[in-house]
């Protein structure tokens, strides 16, 4: 029988059944995994099934195809931040994607470590302003993890470092600002705190960040599908936008 017992964050959750549910979280060293909880849509289980919580979980089933059963103890409610709209927002949008684009049980132990980083940010920050480039840094660190990472290190058409302004909508590569000439209305603009770190980048920053990963996160990652999955995102950035106007 496989068997796993790790925290894991609650990403989405699926009725099944009159009384049960499905759950897929994510877990440091297994990855996204799923799991049936009997009883999951019960008044006792539903405040702990919520996506963005932490859990203790523990799965069993008879076979690695089989899915198991699961149960879940609270260790951690994000709960009291759905009340705030733009947090309940970046928490909807954040777990969803984790949960849609995942593979199963493939280990991705830096997404769970900035999964986690993202979901404390929203829980402790006064203001958007002091998560939502954890949230641009995720979906940017999320695009790498499944292969369509950004080449931002050298221009892609010079091969120097210096002077990094714009990213191809078509390659994902920076370009300079020389060798943009003329075509800056076709490229994005790079945010510079995508090349280095900095703790507290300028809003306006950010959002340029989250056209950027928003971008390749439809045509590398859904494709055009999950339409409903990236209406949330689109509700989340016009709120993000709205809030600092």
């Amino acid at each position: 029988m496989a068997s796993l017992t790790a925290d894991a964050i609650v990403c989405a959750v699926r009725a099944h059944g009159e009384h049960g549910a499905i759950l897929r979280a994510l877990t440091q060293e297994a990855g996204l995994v799923a799991g049936y909880v009997r009883g999951g849509r019960s008044r006792r289980l539903r405040p702990i099934l919520m996506p963005g919580n932490l859990v203790a979980l523990e799965l069993r089933a008879r076979t690695e195809e089989q899915l198991g059963g699961a149960t879940v103890e609270l260790l951690e409610s994000r709960a009291p931040l759905l009340a705030e709209p733009l947090a309940a927002a970046a928490i909807d949008w954040v777990t969803s994607l984790t949960a849609a684009t995942l593979p199963e049980s493939q280990p991705y132990p830096a997404l769970y470590t900035a999964l986690s980083a993202v979901l404390q940010a929203i829980g402790v920050a006064s203001s958007a302003r002091q998560w939502a480039a954890a949230l641009a840094r995720y979906e940017l660190l999320l695009l790498a993890e499944l292969g369509f990472g950004l080449s931002l290190e050298e221009c892609v058409v010079t091969g120097i470092s210096t002077d990094l302004a714009f990213v191809s909508p078509k390659s994902g590569s920076a370009v300079s600002i020389g060798a943009a000439a003329g075509y800056e209305d076709r490229l994005f603009r790079l945010p510079p705190f995508l090349c280095w770190q900095d703790a507290s980048p300028a809003m306006g920053d950010v959002l340029d960040s989250l056209v950027i990963t928003g971008h390749f996160l439809d045509r590398d990652v859904l494709d055009g599908r999950n339409r409903d999955l990236l209406t949330v995102r689109e509700r989340l950035v016009d709120r993000l936008g709205r809030a600092v106007a």
